[in-house]
């Protein structure tokens, strides 16, 4: 499911980006595979959050919200966001990365372990993918494993306060050891499949993997 037809402010986004792939923008070659650097290659330190999205920020009010856990489970879930935010809370402190060369350390995060979803749904033997789907239309794809991790979240709270509308809020996802594409925000579904499907920036030259460290931003 890729992203629904918008203006062409969007469109010129798009090609910008797909620009960006096809040259190799922002890559250095100077990829640290030890993991011991906190700022990835080619990354700069920003204190603000930058906002990044397709030129669409959805009104996901609390009528609105529905968070789907299906596929390839055993108990599929279906929450509203009462529903969702009853379930057990976490916080954690981590670094988060955008492929667009900015990185910002100790971000105070609060919402739902991953792993707290994956515990209720339980994975069908040979499941090995999660494939995110947004309000917006927009998706992403992980590895099952990259998404059942403790520091993986879906977060509700930034710095103590609700996330808002132009982050992703009420609820996205947080994968702070990938790119931050992969974080997808208003969030609405996250289908656990046994194959693979490339998600809208996968599809458009972008990394199947995103890791900062390797320098993974390009396919």
């Amino acid at each position: 499911m890729d992203a629904p037809d918008t203006p062409a402010p969007r469109e010129k986004l798009i090609a910008s980006k797909q620009a960006w792939a096809r040259d190799g923008r922002l890559i250095t070659g100077h990829a640290d595979e030890s993991y011991e650097r906190r700022l990835p290659p080619g990354q700069r330190l920003v204190r603000d959050w930058p906002v990044l999205d397709l030129g669409i920020q959805p009104d996901v009010t609390k009528l609105k919200f529905r968070l789907d856990v299906d596929g390839a489970v055993e108990h599929p879930l279906s929450l509203n966001l009462d529903e969702f935010m009853a379930l057990p809370a976490t916080h954690s402190v981590s670094d988060m990365h955008c492929v667009t060369a900015w990185s910002r350390y100790d971000n105070r995060w609060e919402g739902v372990a991953a792993r707290t979803l994956l515990d209720l749904v339980r994975p069908k033997p040979g499941t090995n993918h999660v494939i995110f789907h947004s309000h917006d239309g927009y998706t992403t794809n992980v590895r099952l494993e990259q998404f059942d991790q403790p520091d993986v979240l879906l977060v509700y709270r930034w710095e103590g306060e609700p996330i808002s509308r132009e982050h992703g809020g009420p609820v996205r996802v947080l994968i702070p050891r990938l790119f931050l594409w992969k974080s997808a925000k208003w969030v609405r579904r996250i289908e656990l499949r046994a194959s693979d499907k490339p998600g809208f920036w996968e599809t458009r030259g972008y990394h199947n993997n995103a890791d900062p460290w390797l320098e993974e931003r390009y396919g």
